[in-house]
């Protein structure tokens, strides 16, 4: 069961199909989000169209998938002590969620360290049978990297806050990242699960310059044709789906939704 964003929703049941059955990327007429706090040192309460959503978000929590309306809401991050979002620390911004979309949405640092703010669109299309996506996010405050996998660069030159991405079979691989055009890791190697039929998407935050980089793994349903993804434990909002923080993951990918004071919010999608 899944639980709709804005306080009061009725949550809606994910009812599992039969083995033949196609599965559900994002329920009908909805939009699914995401959120990933990416900046170190700063917990936060999150409020949405003026309501505390998320309340004392910490550093590396990544919360959700939830259900929305299709729309625009507004987002504001304040101290974890405030009553309500008048005065916020970062924010506030709109984002729009489009219907059969899914998000994930950060608040990260860009290359230099400033807050930024990112909203990224999971790439949920049908994969081919026996294939999962792996998508690598870099929004870290730390220069362009590149990847490994099973001791090889699978993607090079990854920049702050592009992402890549592509469909590999299912399988656990080793996963590393070293500055571009380096062979030593500064992340990993560490393995790296890619199931049949799931989107799984490394994020990369925190600071090289703070010594404080750190990672996190989400994975989202595509729309394949068998059954994928496993429940994972809840974080932040009252339900998560098929969501792991900080632990393993060894590719150094950022994700991103960070919401600056003014700052704007960018559009990602693939």
């Amino acid at each position: 069961m899944r639980t709709s964003f804005i306080a009061g929703a009725a949550a809606g049941t994910l009812i599992a199909a039969g083995l033949a059955a196609p599965a559900l990327a994002v329920e009908d007429g909805m939009a699914e989000l995401s959120v990933l706090h990416g900046i170190p040192d700063t917990p936060v309460d999150v409020y949405v169209n003026g309501a505390n959503t998320i309340d004392d978000f910490q550093p590396g929590d990544l919360a959700g998938p939830l259900d929305l309306e299709p729309g625009t809401y507004t987002v504001a991050l304040t101290a974890t002590d405030a009553a309500d979002d008048s005065s916020p620390v970062l924010g506030p911004i709109d984002i729009t969620l489009e219907e059969g979309m899914s998000y994930t949405a950060v608040a990260h640092l860009d290359a230099s360290d400033a807050p930024t703010v990112n909203l990224f669109t999971n790439d949920i299309s049908e994969t081919a049978a026996g294939e999962g996506r792996l998508t690598v996010r870099h929004t870290a405050g730390a220069p362009a990297v590149d990847v490994w996998a099973d001791g090889s660069v699978l993607f090079d030159n990854l920049s702050n806050p592009d992402e890549v991405m592509g469909d590999v079979p299912a399988a656990t691989y080793e996963a590393a990242v070293s500055l571009t055009g380096e062979t030593d890791p500064v992340l990993g190697p560490v393995d790296v699960e890619v199931a049949d039929g799931v989107n799984t998407i490394v994020y990369a935050w925190g600071s090289a310059a703070g010594d404080s980089l750190d990672l996190a793994v989400q994975t989202v349903d595509t729309h394949a044709s068998s059954p994928s993804g496993v429940e994972a434990g809840t974080q932040g909002f009252a339900d998560e789906r098929g969501i792991s923080t900080g632990a393993a993951a060894g590719i150094l990918a950022a994700l991103a939704l960070a919401i600056g004071v003014g700052a704007r919010l960018a559009v990602t999608r693939r």
